[in-house]
């Protein structure tokens, strides 16, 4: 439409006044532009325009960029396709859903479960679900492969309503709604989590997306994965199709719009974004005083995408052809979404008297009309075939993603208790007077008697199994593949490399210092080389490939791009050249953690989602991993990832004179707080082999009795050390396991002392085993921790049977490995003290502990470790306070170890490396 003085358009996302000081003028240019398009068609009318808006620009007339269209449906009504369904059929079971979801709902709230649920947000998004189930989603038997459709987790009820009706799910297993350990405890139901939750329902859900905002980054990251593997020749991949379902809340996140480039940068035809615009958020309304869809369409087009919007349902099809003053899109642009959402939380009289009365000639439309035949005029979103013309549209545009903003009403038709109130998302259950008012609407056949007879446990609904639409929604499922949801692990298990992959960690560094973090590269470079897994690994990493080391990887496996390399790179006659393929292997993802961590969870299910294992390695500086991004790395442990994250430049103070958001010294310990991590900070080239090789069987190799489902998380450094050779009889159980002795204590007399470390303190206490011996005569064992995380793990869960089996008492691994250790144990790392307590209570003996608490700061390594106190001088002299309590070493040995070696004075530190990374 034409902004005039008679309306307030958004211009570049906001409600803007244009007075229009010569309608007779603006009225002939309008004839002439229509005159255009009918005489030489709209692609004529479309190039005139766009040169007259060049001639403007070298005039220096200023016009505002149009990111936005009339707030009426982008589809035409005459282009919009032939419905092929039964739209009677699929209407008839589309009720029994909804009242079968609504009914789950308030059951959970029955008297000594109480345990809520959501109904609203189902019910503005079931004719979204449902077009998709009918005429759109493939399931995975499909000869195309199966879609990825990321339902919206408060709208969880209709899929298991779904999942009821199917026949997949039964009465019982739908009254354990949000009981998943107590209801199958005490019946014969299943448990079910509240939302979309793979962990806890391994066979039907996929894609873990009620932590809102990490549906729509792992959608994108999954669009764009498909074509990775079809670039990859791994998979054939070119049917399948990504559907993210979306609220306009949700979209106020930044990870929902904060990766919308990716998307349009590669060209993600295979992505379809459907945004449920009810215009109401959990507590109110998304934009009271404005227009959220006209917000997301500015947004989205800004972003490179295709948008459809399905604003009216059919019934306004009739108005609009007759509104020849295109006075109700004027109108329509006007109303603000707070007063959208109070039209439909009253009746068609209020309806009437406050949208179509506000202009003369909107009232003359409906004059005619009833208040009920105004109050059933639908929305777009909650039309079957204004959806279903949105879907073809999407699945059909080439060369850029697709965003639906859908027009929905939350609460529909549960009653005007729900409908469009702000409280709709809080409300649990539905009363007596509600039930009964739900079932008239949606012709449910049961009586006044059955629903009276318990209203706290309403019957759900299901008719025979020869019902005709129930067997037509079944067939409509197997001619689409199947059922979606569903997860599919066929346990498919890889020939994983032999030996020789992995020797090239085993003989050391010889001379030469090299930083783990280095070792961990020529790992992943033979791995890579592999031919049966090399393909299937996938490095991630987000923007500084160089500084790990990985440039070397550019010219031979290349970098993916859905668009190849269409530039000339600046470093072409370089060896190690940038070069980007659509055939590449390394997931470059730009300054982007979240999107590394999106692609990372992708990559790591894929054994499921596509049947298909492949091998997610992502490299990143540690600080930006669990720091940033934990959120969706608790999302990938809900779907069940496997794969590499390699938290590089590890430590508190590697990195010389980086700063406070650089230094990492609180990564194992976020770590530990997700069970879907095994956490390892080894110290030698050596132990990293037999990390890498211990996730690989576990994850594919045969004869595995562990759980597979985990990640693995790698603290590696960038300080140069000397790499031992592996020494014959390495401990390769313990180094698996958690901890194991480097070191034992010298022979002869003195005192003795046991020292643990991880990572890059192990040099500091053997540098310190030698102080002890040659200044104070006490003798020490030297332990490499490579784990504390997987330590206390294991300890826990034999405290645990140790609890619940009083005559059978066992003994954690760790106190075992430590019997017969002489004197008392100091622990140290690179890391917060709290990273080395997460062992002490299965120490066995006295037990201290050293750790570089608090912000990093700007300074060489020698310096910041002499100021945590966390050095080589430091642990000897821990050692002595130690050894002075136990009245093994005199009571002033630890006074003059200060004295002796300047503790105070962080100039004196003499622990670390001078050099960079090597």
């Amino acid at each position: 439409m034409s902004p005039t003085s008679d309306s307030t358009p958004l211009i570049d996302g906001l409600l803007t006044k244009v007075n229009d000081n010569d309608p007779e003028e603006t009225r002939e240019w309008r004839d002439s532009l229509d005159a255009l398009i009918e005489e030489k068609g709209a692609p004529r009318a479309r190039f005139i325009l766009l040169s007259m808006l060049a001639e403007a620009r070298r005039k220096n007339v200023n016009l505002p960029t149009q990111t936005t269209t009339p707030y009426v449906n982008t589809i035409n009504v005459v282009d919009e396709p032939y419905f092929p369904g039964d739209e009677d059929t699929e209407r008839t079971y589309r009720r029994w859903l909804r009242w079968n979801a609504a009914v789950m709902v308030t059951r959970a709230q029955r008297p000594g479960v109480s345990v809520g649920g959501h109904i609203s947000s189902y019910a503005s998004t079931a004719t979204l679900y449902e077009v998709g189930m009918n005429h759109f989603f493939r399931g995975k038997d499909h000869p195309g492969g199966g879609d990825h459709v990321f339902f919206q987790g408060h709208a969880s009820p209709g899929n298991y309503a779904r999942g009821f009706l199917e026949g997949r799910l039964s009465e019982a297993d739908l009254d354990g709604f949000r009981q998943e350990y107590s209801h199958p405890a005490a019946s014969e139901g299943r448990g079910m989590p509240s939302y979309p939750h793979p962990r806890r329902m391994e066979d039907f859900w996929e894609y873990p997306t009620v932590s809102m905002g990490l549906g729509p980054a792992e959608a994108i990251y999954h669009a764009w994965f498909d074509k990775y593997l079809q670039g990859a020749g791994i998979k054939d991949t070119s049917q399948q199709h990504t559907w993210a379902f979306l609220g306009d809340g949700e979209m106020d996140e930044p990870e929902s719009r904060g990766m919308l480039q990716l998307a349009a940068n590669q060209q993600l035809d295979n992505l379809t974004f459907v945004i449920n615009c009810n215009l109401q958020r959990l507590d109110g309304p998304v934009r009271g005083n404005g227009k959220i869809v006209q917000e997301l369409e500015a947004f989205f087009r800004g972003a490179g995408w295709n948008v459809i919007k399905v604003m009216w349902g059919r019934g306004w099809d009739q108005l609009f052809a007759a509104d020849k003053d295109h006075a109700l899109e004027h109108l329509m642009m006007e109303t603000l979404d707070g007063d959208f959402q109070a039209f439909k939380a009253n009746d068609g009289a209020y309806v009437r008297e406050h949208f179509f009365n506000r202009d003369p000639r909107t009232a003359a439309l409906v004059k005619d009309w009833t208040d009920d035949e105004i109050w059933a005029l639908q929305r777009g979103g909650n039309d079957y075939r204004k959806v279903y013309a949105a879907y073809k549209a999407a699945t059909e545009h080439k060369g850029q993603p697709t965003v639906i903003l859908a027009h929905t009403i939350k609460g529909y038709l549960l009653g005007s208790h729900f409908a469009g109130r702000n409280a709709t998302h809080q409300m649990k259950k539905l009363t007596l007077e509600d039930l009964k008012g739900l079932r008239d609407r949606l012709h449910i056949p049961i009586t006044d008697e059955q629903l009276e007879a318990d209203p706290k446990m309403p019957p759900y609904y299901r008719p025979a199994d020869d019902d005709p639409a129930l067997m037509y929604m079944l067939q409509r499922r197997r001619e689409l593949g199947g059922f979606v949801p569903e997860r599919r692990d066929n346990g498919t298990l890889l020939e994983l490399p032999g030996d020789k992959a992995y020797e090239v960690l085993k003989g050391g560094s010889g001379k030469r210092e090299v930083a783990s973090t280095m070792a961990f590269v020529q790992l992943l470079k033979e791995l890579v080389k592999d031919k049966v897994i090399g393909r299937r690994i996938v490095p991630i990493v987000p923007d500084e490939s160089r500084t790990f080391g990985l440039e070397s990887l550019f010219p031979t496996k290349k970098i993916y791009n859905t668009l190849g390399q269409n530039y000339t790179p600046v470093d072409a006659d370089m060896m190690l050249s940038y070069r980007e393929s659509t055939s590449g292997q390394l997931m470059h993802t730009g300054i982007n953690e979240a999107g590394s961590a999106a692609v990372f969870q992708v990559a790591g299910t894929s054994y499921a989602t596509h049947g298909e294992p492949m091998i997610p390695v992502y490299i990143l500086y540690s600080m930006f991993g669990f720091q940033r991004t934990a959120d969706q790395f608790w999302a990938a442990g809900d779907q069940l990832a496997r794969g590499f994250l390699i938290g590089a430049t590890a430590g508190r103070t590697t990195l010389q004179g980086e700063g406070t958001q650089h230094m990492d010294g609180h990564s194992p310990l976020i770590a530990w707080t997700n069970e879907a991590f095994a956490s390892y900070d080894p110290a030698y080239a050596y132990e990293i082999r037999h990390i890498v090789r211990d996730g690989l069987q576990r994850w594919y190799g045969p004869d595995e009795t562990r759980n597979r489902n985990i990640m693995y998380y790698l603290t590696v450094y960038n300080e140069p050390i000397h790499q031992p050779a592996e020494p014959e009889d390495v401990d390769v159980e313990g180094i698996i396991k958690g901890i194991h002795k480097i070191a034992n204590a010298p022979a002869g007399d003195g005192p003795e002392v046991q020292l643990l470390a991880s990572g890059i303190a192990v040099p500091w206490i053997l540098e310190a085993r030698d102080m002890l011996a040659e200044h104070w005569g006490v003798r020490a064992s030297v332990w490499s921790v490579t784990s504390w995380g997987e330590l206390r793990r294991e300890a826990l869960e034999v405290e645990r049977h140790n609890f619940l089996n009083p005559d059978d008492q066992r003994v954690a691994y760790l106190t075992q490995k430590l019997s017969g250790a002489q004197g008392p144990f100091i622990a140290t790392s690179d890391y917060d003290h709290a990273v080395q307590d997460l062992i002490r209570p299965w120490v066995p003996g006295s037990y201290h502990v050293l750790g570089a608490d608090g912000f990093g700061f700007s300074d060489t390594r020698k310096a910041a470790r002499r100021h945590y106190l966390i050095d080589s001088a430091s642990v000897v002299t821990k050692a002595l306070q130690a050894l002075a309590k136990e009245g093994k070493v005199d009571a002033s040995a630890p006074t003059q170890a200060i004295s002796r070696y300047d503790l105070t004075n962080v100039n004196a530190g003499t622990s670390g490396s001078d050099g960079g990374d090597a």
